[in-house]
């Protein structure tokens, strides 16, 4: 799959399925320096998902600052023509002062196998 480099950074779309119905979400920065998969709250409320008082809670920490998020075990997520089942992710506003509807973090990246190619900006499943 395509990388889209904005302001120098990729970005791709992610396909969400949660109890059978599927979303694509747009403008998901791929993030090596992000240990865990973080998704836009208005994107994912388009299934159904909004938080919970069981929902576990987090506070996420990086260079935009602080953000509180919650956690949910979705069906399944997927990149091109890879993906995985049974994924946690953490849900938050996503409020950074530019268009982002989400980050795919080193999990994601570790379960796929994702090899990120930056002269030909494509992220593949791994061949070996």
């Amino acid at each position: 799959m395509k990388l889209v480099l904005r302001a120098n950074l990729p970005f791709v779309t992610v396909r969400i399925t949660h109890e059978g119905a599927s979303i694509d979400i747009d403008n998901v920065l791929i993030d090596t320096g992000s240990a865990s998969t973080v998704l836009s709250a208005d994107r994912l409320a388009a299934l159904g998902i909004t938080p919970r008082p069981t929902d576990p809670l987090r506070t996420l920490r990086g260079i935009g600052g602080r953000e509180l998020v919650f956690t949910r075990l979705l069906e399944r997520i997927d990149i091109g023509e890879m993906g995985v089942e049974d994924f946690e992710v953490e849900v938050g506003g996503m409020d950074y002062g530019f268009a982002i509807h989400g980050i795919v973090g080193m999990d994601f990246l570790m379960a796929t196998h994702a090899v990120l190619d930056l002269s030909a900006l494509t992220i593949e499943p791994s061949t070996r």
